[in-house]
């Protein structure tokens, strides 16, 4: 037994003392490390000889549009985190700040009101939505090219400008679809005072944006659900009256609706409405 202690004791003192030489020789080439470094730069490279090839270099780097000649412009390294941030922000963007939120409930209350609950699916739903933004929204974007982005790549403004410049036509289609009760809602928890609609921030139009979009989207779903809604009553009352209680009336009223819908061209009508919807 004393053996077995004696010879963990020897074993202890051995991994202590190993340990303690490692961390030693750690801490010795950190402290040294730095002197090799600055000797190994001041070193001065060895001429090239005529039989030698010439030696080839990469260089990689950023220059600002302030070294080129041009307009002075920020440090490149914001630039980059600039744009890193406006990637990240522009699902938001695309969502809250066009006509995609109107789109969108729109065409899930039509898909509600027809009784089914995955048909059409949401990635029809939302291809057919940005397909509808894109379409609405180019005249806007097209604007902004010109205003904005165009001189900005010509280097004939700066970053900050430009943005400013691109700002203006977003804000312009915001307040054309925004109420102005929303506006003046947001003006006075905002405390701003009597201001002109071209000075307002945007802190306060696309809150003001958003929920009459919510409004707009919803007077939308409430048409599109009343002849829905008499289908079903009609239905409903034919089945009560030939005794027929323990049948769901969603299971005759849903193939009508379809029919109806198509008869129609319900889909026509639907984009129809939405797209003339934005154009007052």
């Amino acid at each position: 037994m004393r053996k077995k202690i004696s010879i963990l004791t020897t074993s202890s003192a051995m991994r202590s003392r190993i340990t303690f030489y490692v961390l030693r020789f750690t801490l010795c080439l950190l402290l040294t490390l730095p002197l090799l470094l600055t000797s190994s730069a001041s070193a001065q490279p060895a001429k090239p000889t005529s039989a030698s090839p010439l030696p080839v270099t990469l260089n990689i780097g950023f220059q600002g549009a302030g070294g080129t000649g041009g307009v002075p412009d920020v440090d490149v390294a914001i630039q980059i985190l600039f744009a890193i941030t406006l990637l990240t922000l522009a699902p938001s963007i695309i969502l809250l700040m066009t006509c995609f939120m109107r789109i969108a409930i729109v065409l899930s209350f039509v898909r509600s009101a027809l009784s089914m609950q995955s048909t059409p699916s949401n990635q029809v739903i939302i291809g057919l939505s940005l397909f509808l933004t894109l379409f609405i929204m180019t005249p806007t974007w097209e604007r902004i090219d010109a205003e904005a982005l165009g001189p900005y790549r010509a280097k004939q403004i700066t970053s900050e400008e430009a943005l400013n410049r691109a700002s203006l036509p977003i804000r312009s289609f915001m307040l054309k679809q925004t109420r102005p009760k929303d506006v003046e809602l947001f003006v006075e928890m905002a405390k701003l005072g009597p201001t002109s609609l071209e000075n307002l921030p945007l802190k306060v139009v696309i809150p003001g944006f958003i929920i009459s979009e919510l409004r707009t989207a919803f007077q939308m779903g409430f048409l599109l659900f009343i002849p829905f809604i008499l289908i079903d009553l009609v239905v409903a009352t034919v089945l009560m009256s030939m005794g027929m209680m323990m049948m769901p009336p969603v299971t005759v009223s849903m193939p009508l609706k379809i029919l109806l819908f198509v008869l129609v061209d319900g889909w026509n009508l639907v984009v129809r409405s939405i797209v003339l919807s934005f154009g007052g």
